[in-house]
């Protein structure tokens, strides 16, 4: 159940010993590592997108959860609690501590993390997960070689908070009736893989997209499914 969390965090480790030893890494290396990584996530969204049966209703769930998103300020929420942890912890001089906030940041603040849980918890599919393990690896390299091993421990609270959110849904699974489930895993990992085009398009700066204000997109989808079933 567990084996996605498990991934990524074992890739963070592996990315930020690679980073120790590898120090010199250019600023030409980093970028088109990063755009590579962008590349891939733009295809692993489309790949996800076309899973739908209803564009209609993915949609429909988008710009509603885009309005609630909005309305709340869930991306402004989630950079303020960036800025509250940076300036918290990384009050001392120790580059270890600069590290370690800041690739918690960058690997737990996202959508990407929420949306892979919740469909580990749900399928038991790992995709998405896998996927970001490969990125935050590889990301892991870059911050290591730039603020060293503090990083490596960034997969601490990476493990506890998506193993939660697992967890959480893995029990919310077996509330809900089996056919209902499977059109839900499909249209979860549809509305999820717009989310995720979005974050590869800000990885590669085609455009800045607040994909976070997008996440109350997937518990509207949930209750359109809920309602359509059952009524």
């Amino acid at each position: 159940m567990l084996n996605g969390v498990l991934v990524n965090s074992a890739a963070i480790i592996l990315g930020g010993c690679l980073g120790a030893v590898l120090r010199n890494i250019s600023e030409e290396m980093k970028d088109t590592v990063t755009k590579g990584i962008g590349l891939g996530v733009v295809a692993l969204g489309i790949q996800m997108a076309i899973q739908t049966k209803s564009f209609t209703m993915v949609i429909i769930s988008l710009c509603i959860g885009a309005m609630i998103g909005e309305f709340f300020g869930i991306e402004k929420g989630m950079n303020r609690l960036g800025l509250f942890l940076e300036k918290k912890f990384a009050r001392s001089n120790s580059n270890f501590a600069e590290g370690f906030v800041t690739a918690s940041l960058i690997f737990v603040i996202g959508s990407m993390g929420i949306v892979g849980s919740i469909e580990s918890g749900v399928s038991g599919n790992h995709a998405t997960l896998y996927t970001k393990a490969v990125m935050d690896g590889f990301l892991s390299i870059m911050l290591t070689a730039s603020l060293g091993v503090g990083v490596l421990f960034s997969s601490i609270p990476i493990l506890l908070y998506q193993g939660a959110i697992v967890l959480a849904a893995s029990v919310l699974v077996r509330l809900i009736p089996p056919e209902l489930m499977t059109e839900l895993m499909g249209e979860i990992s549809a509305i999820g893989g717009i989310m995720i085009l979005g974050i590869g398009m800000n990885i590669l700066k085609i455009s800045y997209i607040r994909v976070s204000n997008f996440l109350p997109g997937i518990l509207i989808m949930v209750l359109l499914m809920c309602v359509q079933y059952f009524y």
